[in-house]
């Protein structure tokens, strides 16, 4: 029996030691290292997408709480300032507790408190328009003139539906924008699928790839990002690209457990119309703010040169 116990517990050293290696490469492999936003170059736009978790108003302590807030709010702004974007869709930017209204929104009120030369579009009253997947935007730069939203169910234009496998409503959001140096005009869709279910993903993005397919095959430009939940290569993403849109991939891993550890590729990712030229990334900044993880997902980037109406 001694040689038994033996053998079993060097199985499970072996193992452990397995294990923590492939763990090891998948960090390495997916880490970009320390990387510092420079600003955007020329007349390339910067479009960003950061999934930023919600807030448990209801929880004074612990992991996503009010408390915790606290503690976050300040690297969030110093993350956000570092973006220098001109559009920021965000995901999970929400406040709730069970009964509240949808009225509270800590993180976006925040951001907007700090950061006065941006404006907020894909809001509006709680009632009527989702308020959880902003988009914000350069003031100077942009202006927004038509939103809307759709959520991923059998109803999709009914506000807070829940998916298709009756889980909790999650949708897209988006807004039309004007440049008002040129005047051209381009669409951004933010979206936040599922991480649970890949049958919620794929019919979430069939109904994506519709409602934005009219958009192309008009000849407008789309951006279309977000949380995807899902790989690069993925049938989900494959779904999406047959509305007319190119991911670009996104280097290293977007989710890192609120602890900098990548062991996933990416699973935020920007995609665009063919007719816009990508000029640099996408990006994926893997740091610390003010030395905290303002988030459990890094915030992803990329530059982008629109043609000229």
């Amino acid at each position: 029996m001694g040689r038994f116990f033996r053998w079993v517990f060097r199985v499970l050293v072996g193992g452990i030691a397995l294990v923590t290696l492939v763990a090891c490469a998948l960090h390495v492999t997916n880490s970009e290292g320390d990387v510092t936003a420079a600003p955007p170059e020329g007349d390339a736009i910067r479009i960003a997408s950061y999934n930023v978790h919600y807030i448990v108003l209801s929880q004074e302590t612990g992991a996503w709480s009010v408390g915790d807030w606290e503690r976050r709010k300040g690297p969030l702004d110093s993350a956000f300032k570092a973006l220098q974007a001109d559009v920021v869709a965000f995901q999970e930017m929400e406040s709730w507790q069970r009964g509240s209204d949808g009225s509270v929104n800590l993180a976006r009120d925040h951001l907007l408190e700090m950061n006065p030369d941006y404006g907020v579009a894909a809001t509006g009253d709680w009632r009527e328009f989702p308020t959880t997947q902003p988009l914000f935007y350069r003031k100077d730069g942009l202006q927004p003139v038509d939103q809307g939203w759709f959520f991923f169910s059998d109803t999709p234009d009914v506000i807070y539906s829940r998916t298709f496998n009756g889980s909790f409503p999650a949708f897209a959001t988006w807004v039309q924008f004007e440049d008002r140096e040129t005047g051209a005009r381009f669409r951004v869709a933010n979206v936040h699928f599922e991480y649970s279910s890949r049958s919620n993903r794929r019919l979430s993005a069939a109904l994506v790839r519709d409602r934005i397919t009219p958009w192309t095959q008009a000849g407008e430009m789309v951006f279309l990002v977000g949380d995807l939940n899902a790989l690069h290569g993925a049938r989900t993403m494959d779904i999406l690209e047959e509305a007319g849109v190119v991911f670009d991939r996104t280097p290293g891993a977007t989710y890192h457990l609120n602890r900098g550890v990548h062991l996933l590729g990416a699973i935020d990712h920007l995609a665009r119309t063919p007719d816009v030229d990508l000029r640099n990334g996408p990006v994926v900044v893997q740091e610390r703010f003010d030395g905290e993880w303002p988030s459990d997902h890094h915030p992803v980037y990329a530059d982008y040169l629109l043609p000229q109406p």
